[in-house]
């Protein structure tokens, strides 16, 4: 498979853009704030800004590529460097395997909308996920808010700028 959690990546500062929504209060599913350093499960992971470096997580972390959000984590993701060029199934063999699966995929497709190819639209919708495409700003800030109120989200996120580099494997020896 061509995703791997992100664990340990350089944090770069200094990046000025503005936030996105985001919010350090979490409510229960009783309607009541919950205490975060009680225990139980941790905080979903909130985006804070995008940048044309990467996308910056609310704990300072950059993330320079394309990447998915999901159950609460970061997967690096390995797309093709042109959009919808070579893009096939692969591409989101995460979604065949995960469980639960997201209801909502929400698909950011950089600066602009670009228009997910109906075969891969069709793909995702029968493994039962609602696709919503938009810009990866918009997609970012609907993350956060849909994951702050608990629902079952993920957000595949293609970086702004082609600054952004890709993720590659490391070297066979």
């Amino acid at each position: 498979m061509s995703f791997r959690l992100l664990a340990n990546a350089a944090c770069r500062q200094g990046a000025k853009s503005r936030p996105l929504h985001s919010s350090s209060l979490r409510r229960n599913e009783g309607g009541g704030f919950s205490n975060m350093l009680a225990g139980g499960p941790s905080p979903t992971v909130q985006v804070k800004t995008i940048t044309n470096e990467g996308i910056e997580l609310a704990d300072g972390l950059i993330i320079p590529g394309a990447s998915i959000f999901l159950d609460g984590k970061v997967f690096l993701w390995d797309v093709p460097e042109k959009q919808w060029e070579g893009w096939d199934k692969k591409h989101f063999g995460i979604f065949d395997v995960v469980v639960p699966k997201p209801e909502l995929l929400l698909f950011g497709t950089g600066k602009k909308v670009a228009f997910v190819p109906p075969m891969l639209r069709q793909y995702i919708s029968s493994l039962g996920i609602q696709v919503d495409v938009m810009d990866t700003w918009n997609a970012c800030s609907t993350y956060n808010m849909l994951a702050e109120e608990g629902r079952q989200v993920a957000a595949a996120l293609l970086p702004l700028g082609a600054t952004a580099r890709p993720w590659r494997s490391p070297p066979s020896q």
